[in-house]
C-alpha cells in the first residue's frame, strides 16, 4: 500500500502543477478562472502538505450536551478540552494532536505497510453543537470540518431525535469512515443501553439512511447494502457517584466520587482502523478532495471558453467539409476525417488546460464512436460508399454527380464534427482526473487493493460511483 500512497503524492504534484501552468498561462484573461484556479490549487496545496505530513484528521459532531469534547478528552486521556453542564461550551471548532501507539501485533489483513513505526499522529478536531450554531455558519463549518476529516465520530446520548437523523444524512454523503459513539451509558440500565442499541443498529441498517421518511420505530423491511458505520457504546465523563463510608471510630460520612471513563472499546476500534488502513484512508480522502477541485476547475474552464471552443469546433468543420467535398478519393476522406477529429479532441484539450494524451484522444473518440453509434458510422460508410461514387463522378467528369455527392458528404462529415465537437467537451470535463498518473487513476489503484472487511470496502461502491471513467469501453 505504501506504493498507492506514494502514487497519491505524484498525482496531486502532477496536478498542482499542470494547473499552476494553466494559472500562469491564463494571467491576463478570465478573472474568474483565475480566481477559481487560485481557490482550488490552495484546496490541492493544502492536500499535498497534508499527505507529506501524514497526520491524520478525526472530527467529532454532535448535538449539544451530547459529551463530544468529553469523549475526545477521554481518548487523550487528560481534560483538554473545556467541559461544563451549560450548553455551548464550544463555539469553534478547536483541534489536539493526539499521539497513538501502535500495537505490536501481526495482523495478516492489514492493508497499510507501516514499516519501523511506532506511533500514528492524529489531530482531534472538537466542534459546536449542530443545533447551536447559526444555519448557515453552522452549515459552512460543517462542510469545512468533514472535508478535513478523515474519519468522524457521532455523538448520541439515546435514541436519534430528527437532528441527529438528517446530520447523520449529511455525514454519510461526505463518504467517509464513521463511528457512532453512544455516550453516557452510565445514565441508563443495562436493559435501556440494549434496546438504544438496538434501535441505532436497525436504523443504520434500514431503508431510512437512504433518504425515506423518519420512523421513530427505525422498522426494517429488508437489508440493504453494509452501511459504513460502527456503533461504540462508551462512558466519557460518568455522573459522580455518591459512596457511604464507615470510618474505624464507626462515623459514617459521604463523598462524591468520579468513576473512570469507558473508552478503551472506542479507542481499540479506532487504533486498529488506523493501524491497519489509516494512511489508506489519508491518501483516498486527500485525493477525492482533490478531484472534486481538478472537476471544479475543468467546469468553469470550459463554461468561460464556450465561446472559443465554438469557433474552434466551426472552424474544423468548415475545413473538413471543404476538404471532405473537394477530395476525390475515398480512403483519405476516412481517414482524414478520423485523423481531423482526433486534432480537434487535442485542440480543446489545450484551450481548456485540461490533460488529454493521444492515447486518451483515441479511446476518446472510440467511446464516441460507440455513443453516437448509427451517425458516425454514417460518416465512415459515406466515405467509402459516397467517396466511391464520388471518386467514379470525378474519373467520369460528371461535375453534376461529383457536386451532389461531394456536398451530401461533406454536410455529413460537417455534422458530424459538430457533434464529436460538443461531445468532446463532456468527457473531458469527466475525464480530467483519468489518464496516467491521474486522481481517479490513483484512488481506482487503491479501492481495489482493498481487504473485504476493511472500513473502505464499506465505502468502496460511493466512490466508484462518483469515479466512473467516461473513456471506460469494452475490450
Amino acid at each position: 500500500m505504501n506504493n498507492h500512497f506514494n502514487q497519491a503524492r505524484s498525482s496531486l504534484k502532477q496536478t498542482l502543477t499542470r494547473y499552476n501552468h494553466l494559472r500562469r498561462q491564463r494571467r491576463s484573461s478570465h478573472p474568474e478562472l483565475q480566481a477559481t484556479l487560485q481557490k482550488q490549487l490552495e484546496v490541492l496545496s493544502t492536500n499535498l502538505e497534508k499527505l507529506e505530513q501524514g497526520v491524520i484528521r478525526i472530527a467529532v459532531f454532535g448535538l449539544v450536551s451530547r459529551g463530544k469534547s468529553a469523549v475526545l478528552n477521554a481518548l487523550l486521556g487528560e481534560k483538554i478540552l473545556q467541559t461544563g453542564p451549560l450548553n455551548g461550551v464550544t463555539q469553534w471548532p478547536r483541534s489536539v494532536r493526539w499521539s497513538i501507539s501502535l500495537p505490536q501485533i501481526e495482523e495478516p489483513n492489514r492493508i497499510d505497510n507501516i514499516e519501523e513505526q511506532n506511533s500514528i499522529q492524529v489531530e482531534l478536531i472538537d466542534t459546536p453543537g449542530l443545533d447551536e450554531v447559526a444555519g448557515q455558519v453552522r452549515g459552512e463549518m460543517a462542510k469545512d470540518v468533514t472535508r478535513q476529516a478523515d474519519l468522524i465520530l457521532f455523538v448520541v446520548s439515546g435514541d436519534l431525535t430528527r437532528t441527529e437523523y438528517d446530520a447523520l444524512l449529511e455525514l454519510q454523503n461526505a463518504h467517509k469512515p464513521l463511528i457512532i459513539v453512544f455516550n453516557k451509558i452510565d445514565l441508563y440500565t443495562e436493559s435501556e443501553q440494549d434496546k438504544i442499541y438496538q434501535n441505532l443498529q436497525q436504523l443504520i441498517k434500514s431503508k431510512t439512511l437512504e433518504g425515506d421518511d423518519f420512523s421513530p420505530a427505525y422498522s426494517v423491511d429488508a437489508p440493504q447494502k453494509s452501511a459504513p458505520f460502527e456503533i461504540v457504546k462508551v462512558s466519557a465523563e460518568p455522573a459522580p457517584i455518591r459512596l457511604r463510608i464507615e470510618w474505624p471510630d464507626g462515623k459514617i460520612t459521604h463523598e462524591w466520587e468520579s468513576p473512570p471513563p469507558q473508552i478503551e472499546e472506542l479507542k481499540q476500534i479506532i487504533v486498529k482502523l488506523l493501524n491497519r488502513e489509516g494512511r489508506s484512508l489519508l491518501a483516498l480522502n486527500a485525493l477525492v478532495q482533490a478531484r472534486e477541485a481538478e472537476r471544479i476547475i475543468a467546469r468553469q474552464s470550459i463554461q468561460l471558453q464556450a465561446s472559443e471552443a465554438e469557433e474552434l469546433i466551426w472552424k474544423f468543420t468548415r475545413y473538413k467539409a471543404l476538404a471532405v467535398a473537394l477530395n476525390p478519393i475515398a480512403i483519405l476522406d476516412v481517414l482524414g476525417a478520423t485523423i481531423s477529429d482526433l486534432i480537434l479532441i487535442r485542440s480543446l484539450a489545450r484551450l481548456y488546460g485540461l490533460p488529454m494524451t493521444s492515447y486518451e484522444a483515441g479511446k476518446l473518440w472510440k467511446k464516441i464512436l460507440l455513443s453516437s453509434g448509427g451517425l458516425l458510422l454514417a460518416e465512415m460508410g459515406s466515405g467509402w460508399i459516397l467517396g466511391f461514387g464520388k471518386s467514379a463522378a470525378g474519373l467520369a467528369t460528371d461535375l453534376a454527380n461529383y457536386a451532389g455527392i461531394a456536398i451530401t458528404q461533406a454536410s455529413i462529415s460537417a455534422y458530424l464534427t459538430y457533434t464529436i465537437g460538443q461531445a468532446a467537451q463532456v468527457y473531458l470535463e469527466k475525464g480530467c482526473t483519468w489518464g496516467e498518473n491521474g486522481i481517479d487513476t490513483a484512488i481506482q489503484g487503491i479501492l481495489s487493493q482493498v481487504n473485504r472487511d476493511s472500513f473502505i470496502t464499506r465505502l468502496k461502491q460511493d466512490i466508484e460511483g462518483s469515479s466512473q471513467s467516461p473513456y471506460l469501453e469494452a475490450d
